[in-house]
This record gives C-alpha cells, structure tokens and sequence, in this order.
C-alpha cells in the first residue's frame, strides 16, 4: 500500500513491482503526480469522396424525338391518291379520268352511290354510327359522277343559275371531287334541308361536321374558307382523305387541302 500526498490531495492505491518503485520515483523527485499522457484517438472514417460505383445508365440520355406527321407520304397530283388535291386550280389529269376501282356503297340514297372501295367502307361505319350514337339516319344525296355527268349537272346549274353563280356551287368539269370516287354529299333520311346550308344546323349536321374525322372524313367547303376553296358553304359534302390525313388535320385545326399542302388558294378558275 502506498499513501502519496501531493497538493493537499491523498491518493491511495496499490501498486506492485517495478510500477510502484518507479511511481514512487517520479513522485519524489517532482513533488506532484504527473497526469497521464492522452493517447491519440484513432481518426474517425470519413465518407467516401466516391462513394458506392453506380450502375451506367440505361438508355438514351434525349428526349425521344416526337415523329412528325409526312405530307410527303402521298402525292397530291396524282388522281388516284386518297390525297389528291383537286380544285378550280387543279383540275383532274386527265380531264375523263375514271376511279379503277368503284364499288356500290350499300347505304340508305336518293341516288344509287358509287365510291371508291375504301371510302364505301369508311361511309358504311360512319353511318352505323351515327345511327348507334344518335337514332337518327342519314342518307347519300350524291357520290361518284363521271366526266360527262358533271358536263350535264354543270350546264343545268349554268342554264338556271347564270354561269357566275354556278361557278361558286358546282364543279367545272374536270375539276370536280365527285370525279375523284372520295366525295360524297350526305343529307337527313327523312330528307331535311337536303343539299342547303341549313343542313349545318340540323342535328345530322352537326354530327358529321364533328366527327366525320373519325371515319376519314373531311368537310371540304366550310362556311369560313369560301376564298380559299372557291365555293359556298357546303356541310353535306365530305371528302374521303384515310384516317391518318383525316386526324392530323383534325389535331392541327386546319380545315382545307390547300391550307394544309401550302398551296394556293382557289377562288376563281384560271
């Protein structure tokens, strides 16, 4: 047992060996205990400047590009082209051309309707639906005309009408849609407003005029465009473009050929 008074403070303890010999040493020959010296702390483990490795991304760092719609995909000119586009301007070439391929449109008509293959179908589902979605029924007025038919309807529009007046409401020959097999005008069964713009207003009317789209289908004279097409409003005449040229117009708002083709607009006969 060792008793060590060292600043009025006793400390008592027991030390054996060499320890206690050499305590009592160091305490002689300074009077105080010396305190022990601190051992340096281990460093404490700093993050990694790195990290985990992450994995390599996948898959492209862009946006995907959004595809944009192909005016090209279609000739314009070409008469047999569901884009072709025919106005006072653009006449048919030839003049006579025939559709290759009329079939009889199996709908509701005044006039026995032929069209060209695909636009027959694309009428036969625009009807059954509006009938589903309405009740009502629609009926065609008048579809594919030849050459010499629209010789005929044109001069009888002349006769009664004054040639002035005929050119705002029927077709030259030649430059007709009708000529095309993709045109046909639609009216009311039972007939209301038939071939007049009130038809716009009847409940037939305003349905085609807001969903024909759907079916391919586009409202050629609107009531708006008549500098640019040539001719009055017409909401009975619809145009058979295919659905993919039906939508895009549809989604971008513009709402004639020309317009959308960039070409020139079609007011009067070269």
């Amino acid at each position: 047992m060792v008793v060590v008074l060292a600043g009025g403070a006793l400390a008592i303890g027991t030390i054996s060996g060499r320890a206690a010999t050499s305590l009592v040493a160091v305490v002689a020959s300074t009077g105080a205990p010396t305190a022990p010296t601190s051992l340096p702390l281990p460093p404490s483990p700093q993050p990694s400047s790195t990290g985990p490795a992450r994995p390599a991304p996948t898959g492209s760092q862009h946006p995907a590009a959004v595809p944009t719609f192909n005016r090209s995909a279609r000739s314009i000119d070409d008469p047999t082209s569901l884009w072709a586009v025919v106005d006072k301007i653009r006449p048919l070439r030839p003049a006579d051309y025939t559709p290759p391929d009329l079939v009889d449109v199996p709908v509701p008509h005044v006039w026995n309707p032929r069209l060209r293959a695909e636009a027959s179908n694309a009428v036969v589902g625009m009807f059954a639906a509006f009938t589903a979605e309405t009740g009502l029924q629609l009926q065609s007025q008048s579809s594919y005309r030849s050459y010499g038919t629209q010789v005929d309807v044109y001069n009888q529009d002349v006769a009664g009408n004054g040639q002035a007046f005929a050119d705002t409401s029927t077709a030259r020959p030649g430059t007709s849609e009708h000529q095309t097999g993709l045109a046909i005008d639609i009216s009311a069964l039972p007939g209301n407003c038939s071939l007049d713009p009130c038809f716009g207003a009847t409940p037939h009317g305003q349905w085609l005029a807001q969903n024909a789209w759907r079916f391919g289908f586009l409202l050629r004279y609107p009531a708006d465009k008549v500098p640019i097409t040539g001719y009055g409003y017409e909401p009975w005449h619809f145009r058979y473009l295919g659905a993919d040229l039906a939508a895009e117009m549809h989604n971008t708002g513009v709402s004639t050929l020309e317009e959308f083709f960039g070409l020139p607009a079609a007011p009067g006969y070269n």
